[in-house]
Formats: C-alpha cells, sequence, structure tokens
C-alpha cells in the first residue's frame, strides 16, 4: 500500500464495478490507490428498478443521497430516501438499497479503512 497523497478526479473516472442487481459501485478514496489510512468512499449507484443485495457486515455505513428515490431497509423497517438524506447504518445492521424512482439513485458511502473493519 502506497502513502497517502492528494487526489482531485471526478467520479466518472473512477470505474463502476457491479454491485447487486442494476448496481454498482465505485471507489471514490481507496486504501490501494490512495493510501487512505482510516476511511475510505464510494459511490453506490442503483438503475431505476435495481437494488443493493441484501446483507450485514461487522463494519458501519455513513451514506449521504446525492441523487435520485428509493428506498432503505435497516434491519425490519423500510424508509424513503431522495437527495440530501443522511443514512447511518450500525455494524451488522441487515440493510439493502432499493431505486423505486425514474433516474438513477446515487449516494456517498463512507466505511472504516480494513484496520478498522474489526
Amino acid at each position: 500500500m502506497a502513502g497517502p497523497r492528494p487526489k482531485v478526479v471526478h467520479y466518472s473516472r473512477v470505474p463502476a464495478e457491479p454491485a447487486g442487481d442494476g448496481a454498482s459501485i465505485r471507489w471514490l478514496i481507496n486504501e490501494q490507490d490512495d493510501g487512505a489510512p482510516h476511511f475510505l468512499m464510494r459511490l453506490i449507484e442503483v438503475a431505476p428498478g435495481g437494488n443493493t443485495p441484501q446483507h450485514t457486515h461487522p463494519y458501519e455505513h455513513e451514506n449521504f443521497v446525492v441523487e435520485g428515490q428509493g428506498k432503505v431497509l435497516l434491519e425490519n423497517q423500510w424508509y424513503d430516501i431522495g437527495p440530501g438524506e443522511v443514512i447511518f447504518v450500525p455494524a451488522g445492521t441487515l440493510h439493502q438499497y432499493v431505486n423505486s424512482g425514474k433516474g438513477t439513485l446515487r449516494f456517498l458511502c463512507a466505511i472504516p479503512a480494513k484496520k478498522y473493519q474489526s
């Protein structure tokens, strides 16, 4: 892993990887490429009618909805989400994101670096 270094890049230049049914993830800031020591930033994009899988993991998420309309499942409750919404997903919480709108649902997702994902 390289040491931390400054970075400025338009999100569209960061490759998108599959992340569910009609969903993709862009690792905007990460440990491997950027040397980010504490936090990682991702952009999740969900196409109309698409979703991320229902899942849990042992670390938290901090989300900020940038664009689009959708729903988020937190444990056994669904919440409507749209631009400007902030979502906190505690470690171990069952969660899923669904696009319920006509355009792409885009949200930022910050997670701890691997050394903090215990």
